[in-house]
This record gives structure tokens, C-alpha cells and sequence, in this order.
């Protein structure tokens, strides 16, 4: 049997080692636990920027900047609203849950900075221009066709840009980048899956094109059926070709992005890995060089632990809580917000109650996909939890608005106006078909709703509360067993709403959001 002063000293010894682990001064993988999809990274100076794909949301490709490549702050978007058709208005029954824009290109070029994306729902490439990345304002540029998972490189006075999956094609561009230059068009290479293998599942795409040491590295994932994603490298010594590729990385299913820089001279390789329900998050390898290519990983693994600045909160750079105040009239909202497919700003405001963010409705909608004005922030892993207060006077007959956690398969908790008479709900949308778990009689016009995410291990559950007076809590309904799903092909994400199911006009206020990284059920 043990001596008490044993017991003691190994209970001290296990407190000690667990908390020096638990403050490593090591940047930790993955370096974003959110939702931070196709990656685009360049370093000018000592500054990193990054831009990420956001799909069907507004404003759109988010520009992230960092000073150490691990802790990130969005600063500004390429564009306010990619177009206004039906599809990204949520017009006419249309919509464009999983489209929008798709893997974005950001590079910069004798002092101006490219964004360049796609889109399957305008059928165009999008190009966007600026001196200042941070401030903008960005000139807007966009052509036929839609060329998937493109790469822009510059060669000397020309621009060519690369696109593709399996077979990938090289066209020049007009110097305004204005279209392509007709009879430009060529393969650069045949089959740029062959490297992985003949079981293909995913061809090779995601193509971003580097020229280092007076070589060109261009990357793309693939995916062999029964395999997982992986990253191929072909190179050349003429950006023409030819080319030969080579698997750089089969780790974990870590793959799509490209190559960066320090100002230290060291190499990285940014890349994502498919995580369940939070989304697609980014991790960093890094990379040595050896014979003239990039080798990535540490004996061909992904670390867990990086020689870079150690991680912080991704609250507030990422995601932030926010009390809707205005400052000298502007109604800008935080950067961390962006909207459900287009916003109607005629329909919502910061000043029409000081404070508050309200939202009114504008239209009779049959469920909450449909709705106009959601407002929408990442959820982050592992663990994290939403608040809101919500002042429901204002609402109509039929109205419904409360807290949401949005993807196909979305569950929200909500007020219903019943002819004057307001409920509490929780619904449940498995498959996107709404089922009202249950329901209950509210007294009083303010209401207070929280949504609890855990990401643990790939759980991926949600629960929602509600609270009358802000500190105790009650859980309603059950559990939300969340699904990442390629209809949506985005990671669950908060929202704020209101809509109207009868009679538009009636509003909501929304006192606060708040979010958190740690959860308490």
C-alpha cells in the first residue's frame, strides 16, 4: 500500500505535467478549429493574408490577416454581394445553399492584390482588385465561364490562369482581366490525378501554382476511392511544361492548399482537413526541400504541434459576441457576421432601436431556409455556445424568430406569435423538414435562447436552452445531431432571424450575442 506522502507527490506530479502540457508555448494543429475552407495564403512584409471560400454567404471571400500564420483576424471581404440574381436573393423558391463562391486565388502583384474566385451560381469568374487589401475598395471584375478551382499566376507582363479536375487547363487573360484571349486555351496536363493512383474517386482540382527557385509547384488534392484526400505537387522548370508530379502528403485526409513563406525563410504548407460538423478546418506542415521538391510533414505525418507562436482564442478575430451598438451612426456590422445569401437592408437596422439589431420581415416564408436576413456567425471547436436576449413586442401573427444553428439538417429554438399569443418552440429539421419538438406558452415580450455545440471527438451535437430572466437555464426539446452535408457543403454556423409565415412587417430585437468557447451543460 502507498504512503500518504506518495499518494500526495504523485497527485502534485500529475497536476504539474498536466498543466506544462496544457501551456505549451508551441502553436498547436489544427491552427483554426472553424470553418476556414480553401485556403489562399500570401505574406507581404511580415504580414500574412489569407482568403477562404464562404459559399452562399454576404459579404463574401473573407481576407484574414496575421502576423505569425496561427492567429488570425478577419479584416475585410472581396465583395459585399457576388450578384443579385433569384439565386443568391433567395428570390422566386431559388437559392444557393452550397454554391455562391468556391475556392478563391489571392495573390499580389507589383502592389495590387487579386482575389479571384468562381461561381456555379452566376456561371462566371470573379476577379476583384485593390492597393489596399484591408480598406479596399476592391474593383470588380467577372467573365464566362465558371472555371473551377483556378489558379492565378503572373509571367512576366502576362497573366495565365490554370483550372481544372484531372484534366487541367491553361488560358491566358486579356492584361485587364477583362475575359480570356481567345485561342489561348491548352492542356497542361493531361492527367494530374495518375500520381495517386488509377482508383480514382475525387480527380485532382484545388490548383494553386508557386514559383520557387525559379521552378513552378503547382498543388492539388485527390482523393482515391477508399483512400483519403491527398496532396499532389507536379513540377516544372517552364511554366508551359511539361510536368511531373509526385504524392507529397497522405496524412489524416489534410490536403487543398499551398505553399508559404516566413520572413525567418522557413516553409509551410497551408492545408484543411474535413472535420465533421464544425466544417473544413485549416492545419500547417511544415516543409524542407529535398532534390528540388517540397517535402511536407514530419516523416510524412501531420504534427500536432508547430515551432510557431503559440495559439490564441479564435474570439474576437474569428468570432466575436456583439451588443449591436453604433458608433457615430455607422450600421456597420462586425466582421464576423455575414448574412444568409443576400441581405434586404431595407429590413433590418442598428438604429432603429439603439442597441439592438432589428429585424423585420418583408415577406410570408414557408421555414427558416427560406428566410430573408439571417444573420450568421461560425461555430468553433471543439466547444462552443451562443446567447442571445430577444425583445419579441414587435412580432405578427405567424411570425417565428429566435436562435438558430444553420445547416441542412438546422434545429433552432424560437418565439411563435399565435394570433398574439406567443410560444416558445424548439424544431428540428432533419433532412430539411421541419419538426416542432415542442412547445410551450411565453408570458412575457423578452426571451433569452442559447445553443450549445460540442465538437469533441467528432460528436457533433447541439443542444438549446432558454432562459426568462438571463441567468437560469432550462434545456428544451433534444438533442440536434448535427451533419456536415454536401447540399450546404459549409459548417454549422449560429443565426439570428425572424420570419414571417403569414403576415409581413412585424419585427424582433436582438439585444446581444454572445459566444463563448467553453459550454456548461
Amino acid at each position: 500500500m502507498k504512503s500518504p506522502a506518495i499518494i500526495i507527490f504523485t497527485f502534485l506530479f500529475t497536476l504539474i505535467v498536466g498543466s506544462t502540457h496544457g501551456q505549451s508555448k508551441k502553436a498547436l494543429n489544427p491552427i483554426i478549429h472553424a470553418d476556414v475552407p480553401d485556403m489562399s495564403m500570401i505574406r507581404v512584409g511580415d504580414t500574412y493574408y489569407m482568403s477562404s471560400t464562404t459559399m452562399h454567404m454576404a459579404p463574401g471571400v473573407p481576407i484574414m490577416k496575421s502576423k505569425d500564420l496561427v492567429n488570425w483576424e478577419i479584416v475585410n471581404y472581396a465583395y459585399d454581394v457576388l450578384d443579385t440574381n433569384d439565386l443568391l436573393t433567395l428570390s422566386n423558391d431559388k437559392n444557393s445553399y452550397g454554391r455562391g463562391s468556391w475556392a478563391s486565388c489571392l495573390r499580389f502583384h507589383k502592389g495590387t492584390y487579386y482575389v479571384s474566385t468562381f461561381s456555379a451560381s452566376t456561371g462566371k469568374t470573379h476577379i476583384y482588385t485593390t492597393k489596399d487589401i484591408e480598406n479596399g475598395p476592391f474593383k470588380s471584375i467577372a467573365f464566362p465561364p465558371s472555371m473551377h478551382d483556378h489558379t492565378l499566376v503572373f509571367e512576366e507582363d502576362k497573366v495565365f490562369l490554370i483550372w481544372g479536375a484531372g484534366e487541367l487547363t491553361m488560358v491566358e487573360l486579356e492584361s485587364d482581366l477583362s475575359g480570356v484571349i481567345a485561342g489561348t486555351e491548352k492542356v497542361l496536363i493531361e492527367n494530374a490525378t495518375a500520381p495517386a493512383g488509377s482508383n480514382v474517386g475525387l480527380p485532382a482540382e484545388g490548383s494553386q501554382m508557386f514559383k520557387v527557385y525559379g521552378k513552378y509547384y503547382l498543388f492539388n488534392i485527390a482523393w482515391p476511392k477508399g483512400g483519403m484526400r491527398t496532396v499532389i505537387v507536379h513540377r516544372s522548370d517552364n511554366l508551359h511544361g511539361p510536368y511531373e508530379g509526385k504524392v507529397m502528403l497522405q496524412d489524416k485526409g489534410v490536403a487543398q492548399g499551398g505553399l508559404i513563406d516566413t520572413h525567418d525563410g522557413d516553409w509551410f504548407a497551408y492545408l484543411f482537413r474535413d472535420n465533421g460538423a464544425v466544417g473544413r478546418i485549416p492545419y500547417l506542415v511544415p516543409v524542407i526541400w529535398e532534390d528540388g521538391w517540397p517535402v511536407l510533414g514530419v516523416d510524412g505525418k501531420v504534427p500536432d504541434e508547430l515551432e510557431l507562436p503559440k495559439n490564441k482564442s479564435l474570439i474576437p478575430g474569428i468570432v466575436a459576441s456583439d451588443d449591436f451598438e453604433t458608433k457615430n451612426g455607422d450600421e456597420s456590422l462586425q466582421l464576423v457576421w455575414q448574412w444568409n445569401h443576400n441581405p434586404d437592408p431595407d429590413h433590418w437596422s442598428l438604429s432603429a432601436r439603439s442597441g439592438h439589431l432589428r429585424l423585420t420581415t418583408s415577406r410570408v416564408d414557408p421555414d427558416f431556409l427560406h428566410a430573408k436576413n439571417t444573420l450568421t456567425q461560425r461555430t468553433i471547436g471543439p466547444v462552443s455556445s451562443g446567447i442571445t436576449k430577444i425583445d419579441v413586442s414587435g412580432m405578427k401573427d405567424g411570425d417565428v424568430a429566435g436562435l438558430a444553428l444553420l445547416q441542412k439538417d438546422y434545429g433552432f429554438v424560437a418565439v411563435k406569435d399565435e394570433k398574439g399569443k406567443k410560444n416558445i418552440i424548439q424544431v428540428l429539421a432533419p433532412d430539411g423538414k421541419e419538426d416542432v419538438v415542442a412547445e410551450f406558452q411565453l408570458g412575457q415580450n423578452t426571451i433569452y435562447f442559447k445553443a450549445e455545440c460540442d465538437f469533441r471527438n467528432r460528436k457533433d451535437v447541439a443542444n438549446f436552452y432558454y432562459s426568462l430572466d438571463g441567468k437560469n437555464w432550462k434545456p428544451i426539446g433534444t438533442e440536434l445531431k448535427m451533419r456536415y452535408t454536401l447540399p450546404h457543403f459549409m459548417g454549422y454556423r449560429f443565426g439570428l432571424f425572424n420570419y414571417a409565415s403569414k403576415n409581413p412587417g412585424g419585427h424582433v430585437d436582438f439585444d446581444y450575442f454572445k459566444i463563448d468557447n467553453k459550454i456548461k451543460f
